[in-house]
């Protein structure tokens, strides 16, 4: 047997390790190897939003720190590195350190259920959805301890701002993944990612397009499903609104809570905040790609160019590919919609999100019941 063909396991085992030392080993490596680039990552698409709102607001961005101001984000990294931990006299100490703690670590931990390609996971669970459920529910308590610990006005209103938020629209959410789940018959993110292979073909709405090799063409992704395209929609804004983005950015609003929750943090506990705002930014773009947009596999199944052959292409540059289209969306939308009022927010989460989804719920179990989906 190849070196290359052993699993991560064998291949320490083969070092002469035994097996509990060599599945910490693989753990361990598997972690650094999705942690590590994704905190290069986070640093980068920070450098990426600045550039994206310079442009939408016909500015320059940065520009002046290494290379077209490449190296922005790590001169801002070591600034806060440099600076002094100030901690409110009237804080809870311990609570107001733990905090930012919280939020970097939770936003961390969802990546270990994200398919990367086939087969390449960290933790290949069956219940990898409602891991992700479980996880991102876990990050409003960063958020409400910043607040509270903090012993301040504005940090409190913006805590409770941000648990009546976070959970509402993780209500609706849920309903929307309830529709992707009975689709895919299964909570491992893998076999949902598998099951939009060849989910929509145009010979199939057309019967005369069969035969031709472009316009008989199918289509990886739920996404181009008529049933499964307003659930996307739906679940974009609600990402949105979820990782208190901008039009929804209510906890942080300047002119009416200062920072937020983040007002009285400085230094590295205030970088961790942002460290995990960006990384939960880049995980619902991940969970956009994999649930609605057919994950690590190309958006459709034949070759458009005669030079380009998909098959070559890894499914992880797929993924990528997907991730940073979508932070585009997130930071376009950002750069140009005003913020909304809380009213209207509340009102978007419970009187159109909630009934509409739970609508299409029905809906589509009442298809596949018809069409003998589950056998």
């Amino acid at each position: 047997m190849s070196w290359f063909s052993l699993t991560p396991i064998e291949r320490f085992q083969s070092w002469g390790m035994t097996y509990d030392a060599a599945w910490v080993a693989s753990t361990v490596l598997g972690i650094l190897m999705i942690a590590l680039p994704l905190m290069l990552g986070v640093a980068m698409i920070i450098y990426a939003d600045r550039k994206i709102w310079a442009a939408m607001a016909l500015r320059r961005g940065p520009n002046v720190v290494g290379p077209w101001g490449l190296l922005q984000s790590f001169a801002d990294g070591l600034k806060v590195m440099l600076q002094e931990t100030i901690i409110p006299s009237a804080a809870n100490k311990g609570l107001f350190l733990i905090a930012p703690i919280i939020t970097f670590t939770v936003a961390l931990m969802a990546w270990a259920v994200i398919p990367f390609n086939s087969g390449a996971i960290l933790a290949d669970i069956n219940v990898g959805l409602l891991y992700v459920l479980a996880i991102s529910s876990l990050g409003v308590y960063g958020t409400i301890i910043a607040g509270w610990a903090s012993n301040s006005k504005y940090p409190f209103f913006s805590a409770m701002r941000a648990s009546a938020q976070m959970i509402s629209y993780e209500v609706s959410i849920g309903f929307i993944l309830i529709c992707v789940v009975l689709w895919a018959g299964s909570f491992n993110l893998d076999t949902i990612v598998r099951a939009q292979h060849d989910h929509v073909s145009l010979a199939y709405l057309f019967p005369s397009l069969e035969g031709v090799p472009v316009l008989g063409m199918k289509f990886n992704g739920f996404v181009f499903n008529p049933l499964l395209f307003p659930m996307w929609v739906m679940f974009l804004i609600s990402g949105m609104a979820e990782t208190q983005r901008a039009p929804f950015d209510l906890t942080e609003a300047e002119s009416e809570l200062v920072a937020g929750y983040q007002t009285e943090y400085s230094s590295m506990a205030f970088a961790l905040y942002w460290l995990g705002e960006y990384a939960n930014v880049l995980l619902m773009c991940a969970l956009n790609a994999t649930l609605f947009w057919g994950g690590y596999l190309p958006p459709v199944d034949v070759d458009l160019l005669p030079w380009f052959h998909h098959p070559d292409v890894p499914g992880v540059v797929w993924l990528l590919i997907k991730i940073l289209f979508f932070f585009f969306v997130f930071s376009w939308v950002k750069a140009t919609v005003p913020r909304y009022r809380y009213d209207q927010l509340m009102r978007l989460g419970w009187k159109i999100f909630l009934p509409v989804s739970l609508f299409f719920v029905m809906l589509v179990s009442g298809y596949l019941m018809y069409t003998g989906h589950f056998g």
